[in-house]
């Protein structure tokens, strides 16, 4: 049986990502075995990668800056696929605002900033919640993502909960944003065996399932 490994950096809701891959695998008669691991030895012969996260830049950095880190650009250079989930999205990246002077796994260019409390929606002048949380629609660029199109595409309802958003160099990385009153928020981002998401597939319902289902079966 195919393995899943899930990234234990000692944050976030491993579990239920867990449970979502494997309700996703059986959904569609896939086979896949999820396992939460925190070992780099596990993660490096796993056939597929997913690191989950919902906390602070600062810790899963720190997690992330030794063996674990390593195994997981291991990977990512050998085209396993490789899924990252709201911090796992992140950390892709080489900083972020929340947490000055830490880097993350660097495989692209770019950072992370804070969406700014205070601003007001543009449209009805209320004032923007942050974090920005709940359930908010895709809008696709640069022709989206089979992933996304699998979990339903252009104005598919997905559920976030984030305070900072990704701001890659390159910005053809980005295959889905989202509007939160002022703000476009960078909702995934794809580069050849490397997806990820801002917003959590494993709260996102059917939509969510049906995008794990086409990771396993990529």
């Amino acid at each position: 049986m195919s393995t899943v490994a899930i990234v234990d950096a000692g944050i976030g809701n491993l579990r239920s990502v867990q449970k979502a891959v494997e309700r996703a695998s059986a959904d569609a008669q896939l086979g896949w075995r999820a396992v939460i691991t925190p070992d780099p030895a596990e993660v490096a012969r796993a056939d597929k990668v997913i690191v989950p996260g919902q906390g602070a830049f600062r810790d899963c950095a720190r997690a992330l800056a030794g063996g674990l880190g390593e195994a997981i650009r291991t990977q990512v250079a050998r085209g396993t696929p490789f899924y990252g989930i709201c911090l796992g999205l992140q950390v892709l990246f080489g900083s972020s605002e929340e947490a000055p002077g830490l880097a993350g796994l660097g495989l692209f260019p770019g950072t992370n900033v804070e969406l700014e409390s205070g601003r007001r929606d543009p449209t009805t002048g209320e004032a923007v919640k942050i974090p920005h949380m709940g359930w908010n629609r895709l809008n696709l660029r640069g022709g989206g993502h089979p992933f996304l199109s699998a979990a339903g595409g252009e104005g598919t309802y997905v559920y976030f909960t984030h305070s900072f958003s990704a701001r890659p160099d390159d910005s053809s990385l980005i295959v889905a944003t989202a509007a939160h009153g002022p703000f476009t928020v960078t909702a995934a981002v794809a580069r050849d065996n490397v997806f990820a998401s801002q917003f959590h597939p494993e709260k996102s319902q059917a939509a969510g399932l049906s995008l794990l289902a086409a990771f396993l079966r990529s």
